[in-house]
């Protein structure tokens, strides 16, 4: 059974703070500074270029993957940590469609994360005419799937609503008519269970400032099904992906048989030492138990709020089983208002053009924090606080 008051003290949070927003930026792990000062001190000061060897960083991607895996369901060996999650999504669309090169349609849906799309609009358009990018609403997903489609890529949970795609249902159909799956678990790694070997997922990505807490601008990691790394093309290929990297070749040859020829160039070692700061977090905790306390939150949170704050819109399913950790709430004055209640030290976000998004991550939330929040959020619809001016200047990052 996961200890969640124990789990609670081991980031730090300010005082006088309810955090509802870890499904944006997980808060700092206590342990980070540490893990920051060892690496300054005790790692790049001592070791300078020796800590390759001497310090394991070479390898860091994998073994951080295989951390990773861990909490996602695969099996090591098939993870690695680098880069951003754009250009692991980049990577493994780009794979996905070299494994299907007769077919020119990759699919995804219109709640997908915009880089998502951009990313792979971008990939379109330096392949020959007639590859596209077809959209579709979430719900139409597994009507869409057809034998034109060579990649299927989503992100399981909706980053506005919540809502959670049935992924076995989309593997089987698009498996059936010989298309490739990308996963973007973005809003799912460390959120809720995930089986990618269980469920026979082709390709999967994350990245690990969100629910796993590893700071912004944190590594992101992709993920390759065993029967598919003997032939997958990296699609962009760096020196440290490469079969021989310190043979110093002209020509690039993907590492054979392993997971390793998805690196690309020389990752953030200094990232790596907060990521393991935060991983630690996870040792001893159960995702059922997240997933099941996490639920219990929302129920919470979602029934006091529609009890005590009219004019406010639940945004997703009401079925928990069909959402994943974060709750949104559909206000015709949701910039304002989330301005106000972060001036109250209640931390959630907004996303255009009128949600409030409170994630619910039982590591450090709790069923005061729900309470507090929602009695933030009441006063300030009765109060109509909303209405100064000074909540109603949009800033940079919303």
């Amino acid at each position: 059974m996961t200890d969640f008051t124990k789990t609670r003290a081991m980031f730090d949070i300010p005082e006088g703070m309810t955090y509802l927003n870890g499904n944006s930026l997980g808060p700092m792990p206590k342990a980070s500074p540490g893990a920051m000062t060892r690496f300054l001190n005790d790692e790049w000061r001592t070791e300078l270029i020796r800590g390759w060897n001497t310090k394991g960083w070479f390898m860091q991607p994998n073994t951080l993957g295989d951390r990773i895996g861990k909490l996602v369901g695969a099996a090591e060996g098939t993870i690695v940590v680098s880069d951003t999650l754009s250009i692991k999504v980049f990577q493994a669309v780009g794979a996905g469609l070299a494994l299907v090169p007769d077919r020119k349609v990759v699919l995804s849906d219109t709640g997908n994360f915009p880089t998502d799309l951009y990313m792979v609009q971008g990939l379109v358009k330096l392949k020959e005419d007639g590859y596209e990018l077809r959209t579709v609403e979430p719900e139409a997903v597994l009507d869409a799937i057809t034998d034109e489609v060579a990649v299927v890529t989503l992100t399981e949970v909706d980053y506005r609503t919540g809502r959670k795609h049935d992924m076995k249902a989309i593997i089987d159909k698009a498996h059936s008519v010989g298309a490739v799956v990308v996963w973007d678990l973005a809003h799912s790694a460390g959120a809720i269970p995930v089986d990618l070997a269980g469920t026979d997922v082709d390709f999967a990505v994350g990245c690990t400032y969100k629910f796993l807490n590893a700071g912004p601008g944190a590594p992101a990691f992709i993920y390759v099904a065993p029967r598919l790394i003997e032939t997958v093309e990296p699609v962009l290929s760096g020196w440290y992906g490469h079969e021989a990297p310190f043979a110093f070749d002209t020509d690039y040859r993907p590492m054979p048989g392993k997971i390793d020829r998805m690196r690309i160039g020389t990752p953030s070692i200094a990232s790596f030492a907060l990521l393991e700061a935060a991983l630690d977090v996870w040792e001893g905790v159960d995702l059922t138990d997240v997933r099941k306390r996490a639920e219990e939150l929302m129920a919470l949170f979602i029934s006091e709020v529609e009890a005590r704050c009219p004019g406010v819109t639940l945004a997703g399913p009401r079925d928990m089983s069909e959402r994943g950790s974060h709750v949104s709430f559909i206000f015709e004055h949701g910039y304002p208002c989330m301005q106000a209640l972060i001036d109250r030290k209640v931390i959630g976000d907004f996303r255009a053009p009128n949600m409030m998004r409170f994630g619910i991550t039982p590591l450090f939330v709790n069923e005061a924090d729900i309470l507090r929040a929602v009695e933030e959020l009441e006063d300030i619809l009765k109060t109509k606080a909303y209405e100064e001016d000074r909540f109603n200047v949009r800033s940079k990052v919303t």
